[in-house]
């Protein structure tokens, strides 16, 4: 199959793309036919690349613009020799003037649209026309039966624009959604593309901007911006020749209560990994003896409790508070005194959920110099809510966040999310792996956030630049497999991320 060509990093809203459409329509020319005229052209390239030997394609066509799409595909489809059935969902007595054009070209073509009675068994590909981008409500009846039915067949599904029943702006899934396995995008990526359940049910991304005039994008912010390890990598200062440890930073990684000494092991031999000098470890002194056998680069302290903490603090760059730190007294006050100190912050783990506590007593703290790193659990106790009320829009949860905490605000999960403190979109990682659904990963990401803050980076640039390299040494460790991962297995290739950056 040839290579897909890289995506854009520029996200969008649904209205957003709307818009672009009627820009490209109304100001350029281009006529509303011929922009479909090109979606299906280039929905058909897609298939036949991805799936060179489907000889039978079957096309569900809603009665949208979705459809329409549908209809040019099966007509182009029809005209490269392929077998081609068009099963109608809807109204196709009140298709629009473009997708009724697009109807007569498939019939131009000898095709014949039949009402659907369910999926053909026989399917090479299926192609999902249903629904498109401007669905805002939950999908029963007809639609979700035949939703279910495209994800009960065996043949693959190329989704055009995005997979029925997927919203376009949040990620969520309205009731249900096809399952894809490629979506491609058109004029403009979407964000729910990239988080909440778009990365699960959209499989491959492939995207054409349908030859708009570039000055289209012009007229639209974006609502969020993509991005990956491969962009992300260019944004790294290279160390020095001349550099040694003491300017390499020096971070210092809190946390560890009795029975949870492992994650803030994790998060140091992470930050050593990232390419901080000096990494040193407080936690609780029932285990400090026994936390760097395994690791003696770490310099591991046993702290009862504040006093015994300070000594630690004096030179360090950056302060990772959180992993396995526990919400009892002993956490509490090792919190207490790191949220006093005047340096710059990564906060996981429980340093979340006793922050929680903190706002649900009606005291909400707040700092402009911190990463906040919840997953929807966390963000739900941080925000009052529940995690329902996170996933269904995650891009909203994390702007809660930001705004209610100040700093910078993380969401973990699927196409993690990125909100900091300047005037910038949003960021989303599209890089990951399932594989990275496992323990400790959390605790490998904080001490990844650390090391790069205390090598120079604004927390904002660390969250983003972190996320990215966390999430392509998962892809990397995992070498294909989408489970059996481990948290340790992420070591091991963050040294060959950054050999890879230089070798650029």
């Amino acid at each position: 199959m040839p290579e897909r060509k890289p995506l854009p990093y520029a996200l969008y809203r649904a209205a957003q793309v709307r818009a672009l459409d009627r820009c490209a329509i109304e100001r350029h020319g281009i006529p509303a036919a011929e922009l479909m005229q090109r979606a299906g052209a280039a929905a058909c390239r897609v298939l036949r690349a991805r799936w060179p030997k489907a000889r039978r394609v079957v096309v569900l066509a809603g009665a949208g613009n979705n459809g329409g799409d549908g209809y040019v595909l099966a007509a182009e489809a029809l005209a490269a020799g392929l077998s081609v059935r068009l099963l109608q969902l809807g109204d196709h007595d009140k298709l629009s003037a473009e997708s009724a054009e697009a109807a007569t070209g498939f019939a131009r073509q000898g095709g014949v649209a039949e009402p659907y009675q369910g999926v053909p068994a026989d399917a090479d590909v299926i192609v999902d026309g249903l629904l498109g981008t401007g669905l805002t409500r939950e999908v029963t009846g007809r639609w979700a039966a035949a939703i279910d039915a495209i994800n009960a067949a065996r043949a693959p599904v190329l989704a055009l624009d995005i997979p029925s029943g997927l919203d376009a702006d949040t990620g969520r899934v309205h009731g249900t959604a096809v399952r894809a396995d490629a979506t491609i995008s058109f004029i403009a990526l979407k964000q729910g593309h990239f988080t909440g359940r778009g990365q699960a049910i959209c499989g491959e991304i492939h995207f054409d901007g349908l030859d708009v005039p570039p000055a289209i994008y012009g007229t639209e912010v974006l609502s969020a911006r993509r991005v990956d390890w491969h962009k992300e990598r260019e944004l790294l200062p290279d160390r020095p020749r001349d550099a040694h440890k003491g300017v390499a930073g020096r971070v210092l990684i809190v946390g560890g209560a009795p029975g949870t000494s492992g994650a803030p092991r994790l998060s140091g031999e992470a930050a050593l990994r990232t390419g901080a000098g000096l990494v040193t470890v407080a936690t609780h002194p029932t285990h400090a003896s026994l936390l760097n056998l395994t690791r003696p680069e770490l310099m591991v302290h046993g702290v009862d409790g504040p006093d015994q903490l300070r000594p630690l603090v004096s030179r360090v760059d950056a302060v990772a508070i959180g992993p396995g730190l526990g919400t009892d007294d002993w956490g509490r006050a090792l919190l207490d005194a790191v949220l006093a100190l005047d340096v710059p912050l990564v906060v996981d783990a429980d340093g979340l959920n006793l922050l929680a506590q903190d706002a649900q007593s009606g005291s909400p703290r707040r700092r402009d110099d911190w990463i906040l790193t919840p997953h929807p659990g966390e963000a739900a106790r941080l925000l009052g809510s529940s995690i329902a009320d996170v996933e269904q829009d995650r891009f909203a949860a994390v702007a809660a966040l930001q705004q209610r905490y100040g700093g910078t605000a993380l969401l973990k999960g699927a196409g993690t999310i990125v909100h900091g403190p300047a005037r910038r979109p949003p960021a989303v990682c599209s890089d990951g792996t399932p594989a990275m659904a496992s323990a400790g990963m959390g605790d490998t990401l904080t001490g990844i956030l650390v090391a790069l803050i205390g090598q120079g980076l604004e927390p904002e640039q660390a969250a983003t630049t972190g996320v990215c390299l966390h999430a392509a040494a998962g892809v990397l460790a995992a070498g294909g497999a989408d489970r059996g991962m481990l948290a340790g297995d992420l070591m091991s290739v963050l040294p060959l991320l950054y050999a890879e950056r230089r070798q650029r």
